[in-house]
């Protein structure tokens, strides 16, 4: 490849896409502002779909694969509807709703995120905070970060999450709305005695509560059966000490849904422990095992995050910047898209750049916008829905949502058709 991409953001999409690049031969950059790999961690799991798990095995190389296979969680993948009470909707077991069941891995983000650093120690360059481009009259791009340095590159492509500040000069009419809706999140630690304090549904699978008014709540395990794997070069380990940066145990990951108008005003500044009470007094009719959950959650572990979603942008003419990941779609996890969306672009922009080897780049980018944001405001588009659904519908629209699930649990076309509509 004969010109140089520069990567700004270190996050999985960013990664992702630098290892492909970088296992092509291309000369590629990463700029990360945070000043190491452990400065800001992100402790919750992440589902890999089948579109991911692609991704990262297109990009890897074949010993990082196996190292990304080997640290996975052993979670189960059938899918659980149930009332508040832990009463059962419909289950969607994970063969007859998915030929590619075997290609859902759960794993963590901060595992996830040291495969992706291996090896690119001279691509990745933290404590680079990026600031603003200028494009120089040859078409070349000077980027200019806050310590004052400056770098020249020939493709710039914004990784830099929600917040981008490429796409803010880049794209600046792409713009970002409130949904109205709060999430809270947090890891209730798996051991051989936990487990005998709630329903094995909860860690053996993924469930989905639909409760009969106002709120939701989704449990994933994160389960290692065991001991995790560390491999060589400190994949698997833990960088940071407490609950919530503990890459090496076994929780469920919680996430309750609700009204950003049910929670104090300044409750995102409010510490685990009160965030971790607010839901348990939201919820306080639901089953006790549940309420049992929540409440032996460790309190570093909760967080609490209004959720933002992307606004789908019209067509724009393609240069030599380009975006991926939340710096263009940013959505609502309602799906579990978001990290896969990211994937699946830092996969095809980095089969387009390699491709336009001795080629027109921005053609190429051009290819790459056009698929991108057909998919990524789909799944834009998508999540929104499902968390307005599920969130925000009234109490007769869930009392027809339940009731639906239930018929569909015994009519094997309307199960079918369930999970086909997004119920999942």
């Amino acid at each position: 490849m004969t010109f140089h991409v520069a990567v700004v953001g270190a996050g999985v999409g960013g990664l992702c896409l630098a290892q492909g690049l970088h296992n092509a031969g291309a000369d590629v950059t990463v700029y990360e502002r945070d000043r190491t790999p452990a400065n800001r961690l992100q402790g919750y799991r992440l589902h890999i779909n089948p579109l991911g798990a692609q991704a990262l095995r297109a990009c890897m190389s074949p010993e990082l694969w196996q190292a990304f296979l080997a640290t996975t969680g052993r979670g189960g993948l059938d899918f659980v509807f149930m009332t508040e009470r832990l009463r059962p909707l419909i289950k969607l077991e994970a063969g007859e709703r998915d030929a590619n069941w075997r290609d859902h891995h759960s794993v963590s983000r901060i595992t996830l995120r040291q495969i992706l650093l291996t090896g690119l120690d001279e691509v990745v360059r933290f404590g680079r905070t990026f600031e603003r481009y200028e494009r120089g009259a040859d078409g070349r791009i000077t980027l200019h970060f806050a310590d004052g340095s400056t770098e020249t590159t020939d493709v710039l492509v914004a990784a830099d999450g929600s917040g981008s500040r490429v796409r803010q000069q880049y794209l600046p009419q792409a713009e970002r709305i409130d949904t109205g809706i709060t999430r809270v999140a947090g890891k209730f630690p798996l051991t051989e005695e936990t487990k005998r304090l709630i329903p094995a549904h909860l860690y053996e699978g993924l469930t989905n509560i639909v409760p009969a008014r106002g709120y939701s709540m989704f449990c994933a395990p994160h389960d290692f059966g065991g001991d995790p794997v560390v491999l060589p070069g400190g994949i698997g380990a833990s960088e940071r000490e407490g609950a919530m940066h503990d890459n090496t145990s076994s929780y469920i990951l919680w996430a309750f849904g609700a009204e950003t108008r049910q929670f104090p005003a300044d409750a995102a500044e409010l510490p685990g422990a009160e965030i971790r009470d607010l839901v348990t007094g939201m919820i306080g009719n639901w089953h006790p095992d549940l309420l049992r959950m929540i409440d032996l959650t460790p309190p570093e572990t909760v967080s609490l995050l209004p959720i933002r979603s992307a606004v789908p942008t019209g067509p724009w003419a393609a240069t030599n910047v380009t975006l991926l990941g939340d710096a263009i779609h940013t959505m609502a996890p309602h799906l579990g898209l978001g990290a896969n969306t990211a994937l699946r672009d830092a996969r095809l922009l980095c089969r387009e750049l390699t491709a336009a080897q001795g080629k027109d780049v921005v053609a190429a980018i051009a290819a790459y916008e056009r698929q991108m944001t057909e998919y990524g405001f789909a799944a834009v588009r998508d999540s929104l829905k499902t968390a307005r659904r599920f969130v925000t519908r009234s109490p007769l629209a869930r009392l027809g949502f339940r009731t639906f699930l239930r018929t569909a649990q015994r009519i094997p076309m309307l199960k079918e058709r369930a999970f086909s509509a997004g119920a999942a």
